[in-house]
């Protein structure tokens, strides 16, 4: 297996371990599953704001990929055709989210689609625009709340979402304050781009990457944990390195462990390439759009329809996300036996072609 086929796999796997890692933590949202077993909790906490992050920077290596042969031999016919797939991609994703909304009112495909439509307009920026593009993005997030209400619409204790049907809502939900905002989430897939662009195929190269984001993690992590405990308590929420809000100290340090965790997959994939389950592992994560809508319409759906949505233990949630995954593993190897693409993401590719 080539050097590129390996850094795929490597993508795919950590797209599978993306995937798993959004579904226990909805799987615990939608069945409220605050009580149970500490290790269960504390097992859980490790993937909230950390999976889907994982997951948007992971779409944004996916554009670079996509993009590679044009940014090497630039044709203006070839830039505008990349440009309108990527903008059909993102109005394709926009509408199927807000389709999936009612159902499933975290969903993260609308956010997903609304990076794509700027994805479209910056694929070819230089690689030290991107990251000073990323920066910025996050860096607005705060701006915006010294503006704007973040707590306006929100119903705290269901974690529920108030008009999000009226425009003033929607493009508050979309740009500032809803699960996934505009405004700092697209600069994880801008940082996606750049980081796609890196020579991840040089161990060296990774190894840097590695120890830099493990040093940003580290001391993003102690900085802030250090002064949580010497600020006053209305300070706290300002302090934190949790997902809501997504206040530049969560950013850093959810993509740089998403960082660590895609080079990891990368290193493992290189060197269990022949691994039956790395190979599964890597399947499975080729059909994540298709698994992104299973696990809500089926998975939740199956447990709506027993009973068991609703007020569970934390195990009975991650024992549900865990038959959920390995559920997924064996359609996903199943299906690409005599398919060469998922279910929806065959459809995605017609459409957006």
């Amino acid at each position: 297996m080539n050097e590129v086929a390996q850094r795929t796999l490597g993508f795919d796997v950590a797209r599978a371990l993306a995937i798993f890692g959004m579904v226990i933590v909805n799987f615990k949202i939608a069945m409220n599953a605050g009580t149970g077993s500490d290790a269960g909790l504390m097992f859980a906490s490790l993937f909230e704001g950390r999976a889907s992050a994982l997951f948007v920077i992971l779409a944004g290596v996916g554009i670079a990929l996509l993009t590679r042969k044009v940014r090497a031999n630039p044709d203006t016919g070839l830039i505008r055709t990349k440009r309108r797939e990527l903008l059909k991609r993102g109005l394709l994703l926009i509408g199927l989210g807000l389709a999936y909304t009612p159902i499933w009112e975290a969903d993260i495909l609308h956010f997903y689609g609304v990076y794509f439509l700027l994805a479209a307009y910056v694929f070819m920026a230089s690689k030290r625009v991107l990251l000073w593009l990323s920066l910025a993005l996050v860096m607005a997030f705060p701006v915006l709340m010294l503006v704007f209400d973040y707590d306006q619409n929100w119903h705290w204790p269901a974690l529920s979402y108030q008009n999000f049907w009226t425009l003033d809502g929607m493009i508050r939900h979309l740009f500032f304050n809803g699960f996934h905002p505009f405004f700092p989430w697209a600069g994880f897939l801008i940082f996606g781009i750049w980081l796609g662009h890196q020579e991840l195929n040089n161990s060296q190269v990774r190894k840097k990457l590695f120890l830099s984001a493990l040093l940003v993690f580290i001391v993003v992590e102690s900085v802030f944990y250090g002064l949580r405990l010497v600020s006053p308590l209305e300070l706290q929420p300002l302090l934190s390195v949790s997902i809501i809000p997504p206040l530049p100290q969560y950013m850093l340090s959810a993509a740089s462990t998403a960082v660590m965790m895609l080079l990891a997959c990368c290193l493992v994939a290189e060197r269990f390439s022949h691994s039956l389950l790395i190979l599964w592992l890597a399947q499975t994560g080729q059909l994540a759009l298709t698994l992104y809508a299973a696990h809500v319409l089926l998975g939740m759906g199956l447990l709506e329809a027993i009973g068991r949505l609703n007020d569970q233990t934390i195990d009975f949630s991650l024992f549900s996300a865990a038959i959920f995954f390995v559920c997924g593993i064996i359609f996903s190897v199943a299906w690409l036996k005599y398919f060469q693409r998922g279910p929806l993401e065959w459809l995605f590719r017609k459409l957006s072609s």
